[in-house]
């Protein structure tokens, strides 16, 4: 039997009787559901929506939770469960024309956020992926310190550790092994000066077959000198 949704094993924190749709809520929830927790804030930080802010906060207070209650390191954690759900809601007037008057419905939600612990072959995968990102780093400091010094050993290694950069961004799941990474802009480049010099050579070899104007003309005049003697 799967567990429900609102019974998932986890930290969590509540924030009750917000005073929001929670409508609008769930477009928010659904953007970080099932997420690690530094990605989902970073999410949450630039998503320009109302529930953000109040989702973002809830967040970090579930991970405040996790920190000091059970011991957990809240790098190692997801967003196992986010859910909302209807308050009560509030029943205001507003007066309109002829004495008549309209119901407002100002609405209210409990919103709730589980946060557990990532599975071990996630968290081997993301161990892996920051120590090469650490590694990465450190090899472009020391790259970019001996392209400074000028010397020609320091910068050919220089840009040897450049070409063999990894973009953090193509390193998926389940991928052992760092994937070499190029610019697109370096390989629209070196194609347009391949192309380029391919274009040069034929125009010199369609200078070299021509005979220029001037020859043509001094040997017709030649031929024609001898034919009238």
């Amino acid at each position: 039997m799967a567990v429900k949704t609102n019974e998932r094993p986890g930290t969590r924190a509540v924030l009750r009787y917000c005073r929001m749709s929670s409508y609008k809520v769930r477009e928010v929830l659904d953007l970080v559901r099932g997420m690690e927790l530094s990605r989902a804030l970073e999410i949450l930080d630039h998503t320009d929506r109302a529930a953000a802010p109040v989702v973002a906060k809830l967040v970090r207070s579930a991970a405040a939770n996790a920190l000091h209650n059970e011991g957990l390191d809240p790098e190692e954690m997801y967003l196992a469960s986010a859910f909302a759900d209807e308050g009560t809601t509030l029943k205001r007037w507003r007066p309109r024309a002829r004495g008549r008057a309209t119901r407002i419905r100002k609405r209210t939600c409990h919103i709730t956020v589980v946060l557990a612990r990532m599975p071990e072959e996630k968290l081997a995968r993301r161990r892996a992926r920051v120590a090469a990102e650490a590694t990465d780093r450190r090899a472009r400091r020391v790259a970019g310190t001996r392209r400074a010094s000028g010397s020609a050993a320091g910068r050919a290694q220089a840009d040897a550790v450049a070409e063999t950069a990894v973009d953090p961004a193509l390193d998926q799941p389940g991928l052992d092994e760092p994937v070499s990474w190029v610019p697109e802009d370096a390989e629209a480049t070196a194609a347009h000066a391949e192309a380029r010099d391919d274009e040069a050579v034929d125009a010199v070899e369609v200078d070299t077959t021509e005979t220029p104007a001037s020859e043509d003309a001094a040997t017709d005049a030649t031929a024609s000198g001898e034919d009238a003697d």
